[in-house]
């Protein structure tokens, strides 16, 4: 329960997500559950997809019919609350910030992490997008069971266990 240990319940998660025939495109899941003074999402999207509003406390929301999963809001987000998502098959491919090192490389396969911080199965690494315009974070593709879809939202290195 988000209020008492920080981590969102199920519920709250999949209020973020469009539904699955959405999905079938990249789309930005913004995982804000607090009113907090933010808005790089909003002021960094070129297609105007992501709204805040004239209070910048308000929690952004997500317009999906003009979201094209670009990921420049993902690199915005200094809270690291934005993952791109999509379905393909029986895959659920996302576009994931990150900053640790070391940094994945593509076709390593890395443990899937849930909003706990339990591993929930593998992630196969497909790309790593860098930009020296957004300072050290990364932009991971990774590819996981469809069945983590809600579930998955980080990676963690197989050797650092």
């Amino acid at each position: 329960m988000l209020n008492k240990d920080g981590v969102a319940i199920k519920e709250q998660v999949m209020s973020k997500f469009p539904s699955i025939e959405t999905l079938v495109k990249p789309k930005a899941i913004i995982e804000c559950y607090e009113n907090i003074a933010c808005n790089p999402c909003s002021t960094s999207c070129p297609f105007e997809a992501i709204a805040i509003g004239a209070d910048i406390n308000t929690i952004p929301v997500v317009d999906f019919d003009k979201c094209t999963g670009c990921g420049i809001c993902a690199y915005s987000c200094p809270g690291l609350a934005i993952i791109i998502g999509r379905i393909k098959e029986n895959k659920a491919l996302f576009k994931i910030p990150y900053e640790f090192l070391p940094a994945p490389i593509k076709g390593e396969v890395w443990h899937a992490i849930n909003r706990e911080g339990k591993i929930i199965g593998e992630a196969l690494i497909e790309k790593v997008d860098s930009n020296l315009r957004q300072d050290k974070t990364l932009l991971v593709h990774v590819e996981v069971d469809r069945n983590l879809l809600y579930d998955f939202v980080t990676i963690r290195r197989k050797e650092d266990e």
